[in-house]
């Protein structure tokens, strides 16, 4: 039952249980294959056509509907001021912890936004782009903090987003490989005047003013997503994630974590565990968790990795 109250305290947010959620659909109809499902899936996370009819697709007309009323505010304000100004970006932020879900919930929406009745061009940009080069960090002898938020070269994140805010038609930004663990000196993703832009990334809604910074990342959100679950629950997907893919890519000899291969699984499962208490657990604590609540809307995930619970932010 959707409710003013979260544990008995006044919130901000209208609560949705599962089955509230799902009957938002509305008269909208998408076809999606098991194949478009398969692509979307992440390794270790379970992804069904259901959980996209239920919960992404009631998500995509929520969405939809602030993405009409800023067209309709774009031509009321153009023909106010006698002007004729392109219509510029809805730009969608999506934040949550390492391991949570949010690159998943990028690919399905931008999936399921690309398929509105007006059929719009949405391009999905992931922060990790906007790391400094491992070459930077250990210079700066932050590369154990990869993450954080002083590994990112946020002012050019924020040229990025003031470039698509300011009508530029096209911007190249950074690619990020998890295979080499690095940026990628010789490849860059054109992002070239879409419709939507999705943002995903940990530190989209952090607001770090102890960098002098006047403007913050959030500022040209038009909506913003915080997907969410238990640190107990994003752990243990945490720990079997780094567990496949030391069966898997991490058997790679180009694969940065190659050194890993041949670990056992009790070896393996004590690696990630480390590696999560010494720098995910300390930097979901300090600077993702804390932005949960400056999003508009939040997925809460149960142990399944499936949602229970959305919540809206009141307007």
């Amino acid at each position: 039952m959707s409710s003013n109250t979260y544990s008995g305290v006044q919130t901000p947010f209208q609560l949705f249980d599962r089955n509230e959620w799902k009957d938002l659909n509305g008269h909208f109809s998408y076809h999606l294959t098991h194949d478009d499902v398969e692509k979307l899936h992440a390794l270790n996370e379970p992804l069904t056509i259901s959980e996209i009819e239920e919960i992404y697709f009631p998500l995509a007309h929520l969405l939809n509907i602030f993405i009409q009323r800023t067209k309709d505010a774009h031509s009321v304000v153009n023909g106010f001021l006698k002007k004729n100004t392109q219509q510029l970006p809805f730009i969608i932020g999506i934040a949550g912890s390492v391991a949570v879900g949010k690159s998943t919930t990028a690919r399905v929406l931008q999936k399921v936004l690309s398929m509105l009745p007006d059929k719009p061009k949405v391009d999905l940009v992931t922060t990790d782009g906007f790391l400094y080069p491992n070459s930077v960090l250990i210079e700066r002898n932050i590369l154990n903090r990869k993450g954080f938020p002083e590994s990112y070269d946020t002012k050019l994140l924020l040229k990025f987003l003031a470039a698509m805010k300011s009508g530029i038609e096209e911007f190249e930004v950074p690619m990020y490989s998890h295979m080499e663990y690095d940026i990628l000196k010789d490849r860059r993703q054109l992002v070239k005047k879409p419709d939507i832009l999705i943002v995903e990334g940990i530190n989209v809604l952090q607001v770090n003013s102890s960098r002098g910074n006047n403007v913050f990342v959030s500022d040209y959100f038009d909506y913003s997503i915080y997907v969410d679950a238990d640190e107990a629950d994003i752990m243990d997907w945490y720990v079997d994630r780094f567990e496949s893919l030391r069966a898997t890519s991490f058997q790679n000899s180009h694969s940065y974590f190659h050194r890993y291969a041949n670990m056992n699984k009790e070896e393996s499962i004590a690696m990630a565990t480390n590696i999560w208490n010494e720098i995910n657990r300390p930097n979901l604590h300090e600077n993702i968790l804390p932005t949960r609540y400056r999003a508009d809307l939040i997925l809460e995930k149960g142990s399944h990795h499936f949602v229970k619970q959305v919540k809206v932010r009141k307007i």
